[in-house]
Parts: C-alpha cells; structure tokens; sequence
C-alpha cells in the first residue's frame, strides 16, 4: 500500500509508540486548491510527517500547528490562501484557499476510533470519519454510500458536520506477467494503487522480473476470488491467452470492480465477446470491458500501452466512462 493510502495507520503507530501524532485534513477547498478535500497529513510528535494536505506549501506551518495540538491536546480549524502577494511565506502559490482540521489523536481524535479505522481499512471496508461539533468523532460504516460511491469528504448540510470518507485503497489485479505489466505495475504504484500480478507460469511471474511485488502463482479465477473483487479494484487482463484470461474475467464480470481491461487487437476482442455470451453474460455485461485495453493515444511498445491502460483507469475511476 503506498504511504499517500495509509495515512491512518501511520498516525496511530507513531501515537502508540509514544512520540504523539496529529491528522490533519483538508475538509474545504476554494479555487485552485491543490489537494481535494479528505486529503491528510499525519504529524508525529518529533516532526515526521506523511502525507500532504496542499503538495508542499504549508505542510511547514500545518506541522507547527499540529505539533502545538498535540502539546496541548486540543485541535485547530487553518485556513491558508494567497495573502498580500507572498505566497511563498505561508500560503498556496498556485493560488485558491483550503481550510484544514488538525486532530490530535487520543484527546480531540480517540484511539479506538483511529483504531477501528485502521482495522476497516485493512479489512477493505468503507468506512465513514464523522467530526461534529460538541461531539467525540465517530465511525460510521453505513448511512453516507453516495459520498462512498463518489469518494468524496465534505460537510453535510448543516455546513459544520464533517464527513471523512475512508474508502479502500485502490488496487489493480494484473492478470499475466508480460512486459506491459512490467512498466503498468510500478506506474500504478504511483498512482496510489496496490498491485497484484497473477501469472501461473513461473517463467513470467518471478521475483527477478517485479522485485518486490505481490505474485500469485494461482490459476487466475481462483487468485480473484480469494482476494476478493470490489469497487475499488481495477483488473487488467495481458495474457492473450483465453485459459488464462477468461476464467478472471468471468469473474470479475460477476463482480463490481470499477475497472476491466484487456488486451487484445479488435478481432481478439470480438472472439472475446462471443465466448463471454455463450456464457451466459448480457451486452451490458459486455460493455463493462475496455478492449483493446487502454485510451487510444496511439501508444507504441510496452510502457506507453502501460501509460494509455493506467490513463484510461483513471478515467472511468473519476468520470465513470
């Protein structure tokens, strides 16, 4: 998981630990702000930081507000902007204006709140921070699945009640170890998701080819569904091989996974299409696959077809086409 994602659980090891942490997070924005709302920053008490609630422009003076929060346990509402043409001091040089909370953990944010956040998360459940006046914060897990659905933080109607939405990570399953997914995994990576190449040939999926990645060397339909297959899961299927990609897909079309891909020339995905209908799968089904997989950016060799796959991700990821 990249750090940018487990920002909860970095709070509360540095808080267990002793040092003291913060979360600061940007519950509203105006103008060119840098950050969506719900983005955080966890301070600890000797000055780490993780996380980003502006890019770099007032991380420094946020950290001077949350380790004063954390001295005194009580917490901060900031608001920075632009301000008297010296941007560079203390405020957003690329202009707009955010407001931020910064929480102290164990007095304005609780330990077993924090804790059972840590817990949904790791468990790949949405959960919901609610932050209100006069009141503990608290963890809801039902009752805001708009906000889920559009994973979006903001106040509700009475403008004072903040709603954190946590929802699981981002991760895409990738379905044949070729050299696409050499140059895919580590730019998704960036991208803030959290991959997982399946390959049952040992020749493809070895440590020397994704040092340091999650490799199943399962049969695909059986890796997916034991990680299980959700609305934050993107799967990419790169084998050419309907042995090995279609028992995925089918899968993964009886799931909610934002996101499928595969690769394949557009004769390949029409003999694609008439074996998933002799499945049994409907033309909406079908219309769920992106193939040929990737925008058409007129890609040429394995790392621009990576890029045009992670792009086309993105898109469907935050304008649902």
């Amino acid at each position: 998981m990249s750090e940018i994602d487990d920002i909860p659980r970095i709070a509360l090891g540095w808080h267990q630990s002793g040092q003291g942490a913060a979360l600061a997070t940007v519950v509203q924005t105006w103008g060119s702000a840098p950050r969506r709302v719900g983005a955080m920053l966890a301070v600890s008490g000797s000055g780490a930081m993780a996380g980003s609630v502006s890019g770099g422009c007032v991380e420094g003076a946020v950290m001077a507000e949350a380790l004063e929060a954390i001295a005194d346990g009580a917490p901060r509402m900031l608001e920075y902007g632009v301000s008297d043409g010296d941007a560079f001091a203390v405020g957003l040089a690329c202009g707009g204006t955010i407001r931020v909370l910064v929480q102290p953990i164990g007095s304005a944010l609780p330990e077993d709140v924090l804790e059972a956040l840590v817990t949904a998360r790791a468990a790949r459940q949405p959960a919901a921070l609610v932050t209100a006046p006069g009141a503990a914060p608290r963890l809801e897990m039902s009752g805001h699945e708009e906000r889920f659905r559009m994973d979006r933080s903001g106040f509700q109607e009475d403008g004072e009640t903040f709603v954190a939405i946590h929802n699981p990570p981002l991760r895409l399953i990738v379905v044949g170890a070729v050299h696409i997914a050499q140059a895919l995994v580590p730019m998704a990576r960036i991208a803030g998701y959290d991959p997982v190449i399946i390959d049952p040939r040992a020749a493809f999926a070895s440590d020397t080819r994704f040092p340091g990645e999650t490799l199943l060397d399962d049969w695909p339909d059986d890796a997916v569904r034991a990680l299980g297959l959700d609305a934050r899961t993107a799967l990419v299927l790169l084998t050419h091989d309907p042995k090995l990609d279609d028992p995925a897909l089918t899968e993964a079309l009886r799931s909610d996974v934002f996101y499928i891909g595969a690769l394949g020339s557009t004769r390949t995905h029409a003999k694609r299409l008439d074996r998933m209908r002799e499945a049994g799968f409907t033309e909406t089904d079908l219309a769920r696959i992106h193939g040929p997989v990737g925008l058409d950016i007129g890609a040429a060799g394995p790392s621009e077809i990576a890029l045009s796959i992670l792009a086309q991700m993105t898109q469907v990821l935050r304008q649902g086409t």
